[in-house]
């Protein structure tokens, strides 16, 4: 009685559920084929065409070499990279401020504490538009070229962007010493090495692999670091970080790490007190508990809301528009004033958040069911 009881509103379910996903679909298709013929009555053709034309238009930034005859696809190709390049970078450093910042919001000294705080509640409650704007501002009202703040002669910061050393290896190796490193830091942490320890030895293991590859493939007569030097009215050598993208990362590693110095100093004080005070009966100091039982302890609360953090910080890529960055909303952007076609750029806009973000959101369920604490 109760398995046939199941069975009909098992089946009376599906049956509700296929309706609805039939109705989804011709409401949809009715609405594409309206605007199909709104834009045909326009004098409009709809269609992805268009990606093989040339754009015409210059942008500001961009990670491989461009010209104004290069085709929609590829200009949105660079926009989608652009967009990749910020999030990631933002995401890594907003992570790392932000575990310091909550660390030190549990910490029982009143002094970081407070500063601290003041750190949290400065930056989470400005608008992060506004923020974007004020960094901005500074930006382009710093000294020019020749009046530069520096760092050791070697580090430069003026009007014209951030500009750094670098290191003369080809840009497909940089990539691929980024993966393995990627990769030699998943190994690490898999161990169940104590997290900033597991950390340090990623990142020690990384610029040994970036010295050594470096070292390999620098032409002779050639340094293997390319320092900026000023030559008249501009510097050469190194690498120039423009003053939009510098704006972009500082304002979204300032706003998102506030959010997740919130996470993990929540997460932190999730551990139950006891662990806390048995470390210390056992003489372990401070740092200690901190990174080997508090910190991997509280991981497990801190990793979901994280992942929502990450997802956010992403998301707030599309501020760059308000400054001229040329990432994919801005592309996207322009893309529709010069050729119209609307309905298509936007779906590629949302196609291109959806797959990000939907990667992003499993490894965030990879890494928390690894974290999670295995029943036997």
């Amino acid at each position: 009685m109760k398995k046939s009881m199941f069975s009909r509103v098992r089946q009376r379910s599906l049956l509700i559920q296929g309706l609805l996903l039939v109705g989804t679909l011709v409401l949809v298709w009715s609405a594409l084929g309206n605007a199909r013929g709104n834009l045909e009555a326009l004098g409009i053709t709809s269609g992805f065409a268009f990606l093989d034309r040339a754009t015409g238009w210059a942008y500001s930034f961009s990670l491989i070499p461009r010209s104004i005859d290069d085709s929609y696809a590829r200009t949105l190709s660079i926009g989608f990279m652009n967009t990749l390049f910020v999030g990631f970078i933002s995401i890594l450093l907003s992570t790392v401020i932000g575990f310091a910042i909550g660390s030190l919001r549990s910490s029982r000294r009143l002094g970081f504490q407070v500063l601290a705080t003041l750190y949290v509640q400065v930056f989470r409650n400005i608008p992060l538009i506004l923020q974007l704007v004020f960094w901005y501002s500074v930006l382009i009202h710093l000294p020019g070229p020749r009046g530069a703040y520096t760092v050791m002669d070697a580090v430069f910061l003026s009007n014209r962007g951030l500009l750094l050393p670098t290191l003369n290896i080809p840009v497909w190796l940089t990539i691929s010493l980024a993966g393995v490193s990627l990769a030699l830091g998943f190994v690490l942490l898999n161990r169940k090495m104590a997290i900033l320890r597991g950390i340090m030895i990623w990142v020690s293991s990384t610029i040994f692999l970036f010295v050594i590859a470096s070292i390999l493939t620098t032409p002779e007569g050639d340094t293997f670091i390319s320092l900026p030097e000023l030559k008249g009215l501009r510097f050469r050598g190194g690498l120039t970080i423009s003053v939009e993208l510098v704006a972009m990362i500082v304002a979204i590693v300032l706003y998102g790490s506030a959010y997740i110095a919130e996470v993990v100093r929540g997460g932190l004080e999730r551990v139950p007190g006891s662990l806390v005070e048995a470390g210390k009966a056992l003489g372990l100091s401070q740092r200690v508990i901190l990174s080997d039982i508090k910190m991997p302890i509280a991981l497990r609360s801190i990793v979901p809301p994280l992942g929502n953090q990450w997802i956010f910080i992403m998301k707030a890529t599309t501020i760059g528009v308000a400054i001229g960055f040329s990432d994919l909303f801005m592309l996207v952007s322009t893309s529709i004033t010069q050729s119209g076609q609307t309905l298509e750029l936007i779906a590629i806009l949302m196609g291109g958040f959806l797959l990000v973000n939907f990667s992003l959101a499993q490894f965030v369920n990879w890494l928390n069911q690894h974290i999670a604490l295995k029943s036997h």
